[in-house]
């Protein structure tokens, strides 16, 4: 799934404290994107390996989440809204495609590293590829509804990642075919940090 499409889920995860506890509702609002969007910080380190656990963040975000609901502080209640987000997102990562650059080929038998089971999860390509068109539909399911309920700044955020996500899903394959070219190159000190994925056609 496409980085918008995990933002969204992050903020739609922490959306019902909007009406359920309005004044911790920021904080959620807050963890909860940035859960969405932290496992995707390692795109260019150890993609879908680096920081993405799919088990070991589900099994952090269990105490935070217990003592936010306990105390309810607002940085308790954005960490465990982070922890949560990152799970899912980890999660999610292995029901879309593989970790290659045209997914659509259904090529790779990697989706996300399972470092509890130190192996690789093979893709379920349930949402076929990052940028998909079920990938926009989904980006566009989660953000209408969390666009009527948010206000200003989160709503920014929503049409910002819908935006993002619908050009993103209108240019994913041209994508592919220019990553190569760009990619290829670039300066040889930084050569050695572009995933091998994008150095060939």
């Amino acid at each position: 799934m496409m980085l918008p499409t995990h933002a969204l889920l992050g903020l739609a995860l922490a959306a019902p404290l909007v009406v359920f506890a309005p004044e911790l509702a920021p904080a959620a609002l807050v963890g909860g994107f940035l859960g969405g969007v932290l496992p995707d910080l390692d795109l260019y380190a150890g993609h879908r390996r680096t920081l993405h656990y799919p088990t070991l963040y589900v099994v952090a975000a269990v105490p935070v989440v217990i003592a936010a609901v306990l105390i309810a502080t607002p940085w308790l209640v954005a960490a465990a809204f982070l922890f949560a987000g990152a799970a899912l997102h980890s999660r999610m990562d292995r029901y879309g495609g593989g970790l290659e650059l045209r997914p659509w080929e259904g090529t790779s038998d990697r989706a996300v590293y399972d470092h509890v089971r130190d192996r690789w999860r093979a893709p379920k390509r349930w949402i076929r590829y990052d940028g998909a068109p079920e990938d926009v539909v989904l980006s566009l399911a989660v953000g209408a509804p969390l666009w009527l309920v948010l206000e200003e700044p989160f709503r920014w955020l929503v049409s910002l990642g819908v935006l993002v996500g619908g050009v993103y899903g209108l240019l994913r394959r041209q994508l592919a075919t220019i990553a190569p070219v760009v990619f290829g190159s670039v300066p040889e000190p930084v050569a050695e940090y572009v995933p091998s994925r994008y150095k060939h056609d």
